[in-house]
């Protein structure tokens, strides 16, 4: 599979993709049904960025592999269940050869479990805070090349989310974690121009309808 100049692929499938999405076969059901779609689901959503803190540093295949070990070791990021895990928990963890064996990363998901509890507790839920940060059209870029895509490390709205989150008490997330989340969740849309998946979530974004804050949260 040759990678064209703009960052697609035609794969031995005849699917044209972004080139990372291609670059695996791992990565292909990712890239083409997850990535980028829209998510409501407060668990989804808490695992994914604590997905994203474990990452730092490495790959996201590397977390990819290990998702599943994650989800059982994390009660599937059920966030009541995580925030109530203590020291016992964290020990335990570090001799789960299944998952990241890193003590900050994993404390960090204990802190941030607690942490959404507070969000939920002022907004209703996870979903209704973090699409609050769904940035604009006119802030996105005109046009959606391997050039453009390599260079949002991070954006405006990825720092006003990480500077939010930490002031909430939050860690392990700092703008370029809160991007790599804000693409993976549909909250942007990064799929090239080009790839087969960009219509699809730019039709499931439509097609959502964004959760709000209730009033008497």
């Amino acid at each position: 599979m040759a990678e064209a100049d703009d960052g697609l692929v035609r794969g031995d499938d005849g699917v044209v993709r972004c080139w990372w999405g291609a670059s695996h076969p791992d990565y292909l059901p990712y890239h083409d049904d997850e990535w980028g779609r829209p998510v409501a689901d407060d668990r989804r959503l808490f695992e994914k960025i604590c997905l994203e803190g474990f990452q730092s540093g490495l790959s996201w295949l590397t977390i990819l592999r290990k998702r599943e070990n994650f989800r059982r070791a994390f009660y599937d990021f059920d966030i009541d269940r995580v925030a109530r895990m203590g020291s016992d928990d964290v020990e335990r963890l570090l001799t789960d050869t299944g998952i990241v064996r890193h003590r900050k990363k994993i404390e960090a998901t204990l802190t941030n479990a607690r942490a959404a509890q507070e969000v939920i507790a002022s907004h209703g839920s996870l979903a209704a805070y973090f699409w609050g940060f769904e940035p604009p059209a006119s802030a996105r870029p005109d046009r959606f090349d391997k050039a453009t895509l390599v260079s949002l490390g991070k954006t405006e709205g990825s720092i006003a989310l990480s500077a939010d989150l930490k002031r909430r008490g939050w860690v392990f997330v700092g703008p370029t974690t809160a991007y790599a989340f804000m693409q993976a969740m549909g909250l942007v849309n990064d799929h090239l121009e080009g790839c087969h998946a960009r219509p699809a979530r730019l039709a499931d974004r439509e097609a959502f309808q964004p959760p709000s804050r209730p009033a008497s949260a």
